[in-house]
C-alpha cells in the first residue's frame, strides 16, 4: 500500500480536498486503483449535527455516513462510492480510545495521546486502505498545520513514514502564494513559514502545491525550492481555475502524477484523460443558455448546496447547456416582490433539502409559482415534502396543511415524523440515512427517466408523507410514482398535467458524476432547456 498524505498551511479553504481528488483522478487515469480518506480534526463524531454554515453541505455516503463536502469531491472525481469509514474524526478516535479504556483493554497503563490515540489513528488508516484493495490511498489531513487539534494526526502521519518506509509514503503540502503591491509580486514567505512549521513536527514535504491567482513565476518557484528543501519541479503551481474540473489538467500540466509515481516507485501506463478533457470542453463551450433558480435559506453560503450545483453542471454539460444558477432566498420570497421577479426569469426551479420552519413558506410560494406557470420544478427531500404541502393547500383545499416539523399543531399533518423516529433521544446518526431501495411504477415519468423498476438512492430525513392522507393526495393528477418496496413510504412524486413537476424524498445529487449525470437532474435540465427554447 502506498500512502499520500496531503496537509495544508497558511490558511484554511485552500483546496486540499480538490487537490486530493484531482491527484486521485490523475493516478486513476494512469491505471491505478485509488481510494481516499478525509481526516477532520473536530470533536464531533461526524458532521451530521453541524449547521451548514460551519462546513458547508453534509454529504451522505451509501452506508449512511454524514461527512463534510470534500467526500463529495472524492466520489465525483474518482467515480467511486466511499463509506463512512473513509472519514476519520477526532471524536471517533477519542470515543474508541475511551471505550477501550472503560472495557479494561489498557488495564494497568496510563492512556495517553502518544501512543494510544496516535495508534488508533494509524490503525484506522491502515484498515480502510487495506480493505479498499487500492494501490494508492490518499489521506487529506484537515485543518491547518500549527492548529492544536491537528497535532495527533500529523504525528500519526510522521510515524507512518517511519513504519511504512519512504518509498511507501509521500507528503504533499498545499499552501498559498499571495500577490501584493502595484506589480502583483508573488510572496513566498507564507509558504516558507508554513513548511517550517511542518518540519518542526518532523515532517518534510516531498511536494509543495502552491495555490495562487496567477501561475507561479520562476523566481517564486526558485525561492520556495531553495528555502523549503524541494527540487524546483516539485513546486507545483495550482493556479486558480473557474471550473474545478480543470484542476486535474492544470496539475498534470505541472507533471504532478509523474513526480508522484517516481517518488513512490510505481510504474503505470500512459495517462488517458480523453473523456475528462471532453467533459471540461463541453462545460466551457456549451451554447444553449438556461437559467435555473435554487430557492433555499442558506444561499449566502452556497457550499451548502454544493452537490446540487455540481449535479446541475453535470447534466448541463451532457445537454450542451450553458448553465446560469440564480440563488434565490426563500425568506425574501416571503417578503418582497423583487425576489419573485428574479424567480420569473428562470426556466427551471430547484427546491433543495433543509430543516425547520425558516424559509419554508417562501419555498412553498416558489413551488406554487412553478406549478401554476408550468415551469419545470425539481424538489429534493424537504422540497419533496413541501411540494406535498403546497398541493394539499392549493389544489385539495386543505387549509393550514403543513409538516409537523414546521407546525406541530397543523390541522392537516400531511407530512409527519417517521414512526421509528418517535422517542429518539440522540440526534447524531439517527435519521433515515444512506442508500434505500425505491420501486418505480411502470408507465410513469419516473420510469421513463430511470428506465428501471428498482433503484437505490441516498436518504437523509426524519419526516415522510403521512399515509392517512394518501387517498386524498392521489386524487387530482398527483402520482407517487416511486415508493419503498413495502409500498408504505412515498419516494417520488409527479404531476401528470405538468411538463415537469417532480420531487424525490431522496437526494439524487449525491450520486451524480461529471461523466454520469444523475438521471432526474438530466431530465430536469432537458425540460428547462425545452422551456428556454420555446420562450
Amino acid at each position: 500500500m502506498k500512502y499520500i498524505m496531503v496537509t495544508g498551511g497558511v490558511m484554511s479553504g485552500l483546496g486540499k480536498g480538490l487537490t486530493t481528488a484531482s491527484l486521485g483522478k490523475l493516478l486513476q487515469a494512469r491505471g491505478l486503483k485509488v481510494t481516499a480518506i478525509k481526516i477532520d480534526p473536530y470533536l464531533n463524531v461526524d458532521a451530521g449535527t453541524m449547521n451548514p454554515f460551519e462546513h458547508g453541505e453534509i454529504f451522505v455516503t451509501e452506508d449512511g455516513g454524514e461527512i463534510d463536502l470534500d467526500m463529495g469531491h472524492y466520489e465525483r472525481f474518482l467515480d467511486v462510492n466511499l463509506t463512512k469509514e473513509h472519514n476519520i474524526t477526532t471524536g471517533q478516535v477519542y470515543y474508541e480510545v475511551i471505550s477501550k479504556e472503560r472495557r479494561g483493554e489498557y488495564l494497568g497503563r496510563t492512556v495517553q495521546i502518544i501512543p494510544h490515540v496516535v495508534d488508533e489513528i494509524k490503525r484506522r488508516l491502515r484498515q480502510v486502505a487495506l480493505k479498499s484493495g487500492a494501490d494508492v490511498c490518499l489521506v487529506e489531513i484537515g485543518g491547518t498545520v500549527g492548529d492544536m487539534e491537528s497535532m495527533p494526526f500529523l504525528e500519526a502521519a510522521r510515524q507512518m513514514r517511519l513504519e511504512e518506509g519512504p518509498t511507501n509514503t509521500l507528503f504533499i503540502h498545499v499552501t498559498l502564494v499571495p500577490s501584493s503591491g502595484p506589480m502583483g509580486e508573488q510572496k513566498t514567505k507564507p509558504t516558507q513559514h508554513s513548511v517550517k512549521e511542518l518540519r518542526q513536527l518532523g515532517i518534510s514535504p516531498d511536494i509543495i502545491v502552491c495555490r495562487s491567482a496567477t501561475p507561479l513565476t520562476s523566481e517564486a518557484r526558485r525561492k520556495i525550492s531553495l528555502f523549503c528543501n524541494v527540487w524546483e519541479n516539485e513546486v507545483i503551481s495550482a493556479v486558480d481555475v473557474k471550473n474545478i474540473y480543470e484542476l486535474p489538467l492544470v496539475l498534470e500540466h505541472e507533471n504532478l502524477s509523474s513526480i508522484v509515481l517516481q517518488k513512490l516507485g510505481l510504474r503505470s501506463g500512459d495517462i488517458d484523460l480523453t473523456s475528462w478533457v471532453e467533459m471540461v470542453s463541453k462545460m466551457e463551450n456549451a451554447s444553449k443558455p438556461v437559467r435555473v433558480g435554487i430557492v433555499g435559506k442558506y444561499i449566502r453560503f452556497t457550499d451548502t448546496y454544493l452537490s446540487i450545483y455540481e449535479a446541475l453542471r453535470h447534466a448541463a454539460a451532457q445537454n450542451d447547456v450553458k448553465l446560469e444558477v440564480r440563488w434565490i432566498s426563500a425568506e425574501r420570497l416571503e417578503r418582497t416582490v423583487e425576489a419573485f421577479q428574479e424567480l420569473s426569469q428562470c426556466q427551471g426551479v430547484v427546491i433543495p433539502g433543509g430543516f425547520g420552519p425558516r424559509g419554508a413558506e417562501g419555498k412553498i410560494l416558489a413551488i406554487r409559482w412553478a406549478r401554476e406557470n408550468l415551469v419545470p420544478l425539481l424538489g429534493l427531500c424537504f422540497g419533496f415534502q413541501l411540494a406535498v404541502v403546497e398541493f394539499s393547500r392549493n389544489v385539495l383545499g386543505l387549509e393550514g396543511a403543513n409538516s409537523t416539523e414546521v407546525d406541530p399543531l397543523t390541522p392537516h399533518p400531511v407530512i409527519d415524523l417517521l414512526p421509528e423516529q418517535r422517542g429518539l433521544r440522540e440526534m447524531g446518526g439517527t435519521m433515515r440515512l444512506g442508500a434505500q431501495e425505491v420501486v418505480i411504477e411502470k408507465g410513469t415519468k419516473a420510469f421513463q427517466i430511470y428506465r428501471s423498476e428498482r433503484i437505490w438512492e441516498r436518504h437523509r430525513h426524519r419526516y415522510e408523507v403521512n399515509p392517512e392522507y394518501l387517498p386524498l393526495l392521489t386524487g387530482k393528477n398527483l402520482l407517487f410514482s416511486g415508493k419503498s418496496p413495502d409500498g408504505k413510504r412515498m419516494e417520488i412524486l409527479e404531476l401528470s398535467d405538468h411538463p415537469f413537476f417532480m420531487a424525490t424524498q431522496f437526494h439524487p445529487e449525491f450520486k451524480s458524476r461529471p461523466l454520469r449525470p444523475a438521471p432526474i437532474f438530466n431530465a430536469f435540465i432537458k425540460a428547462a432547456l425545452c422551456r428556454s427554447l420555446n420562450a
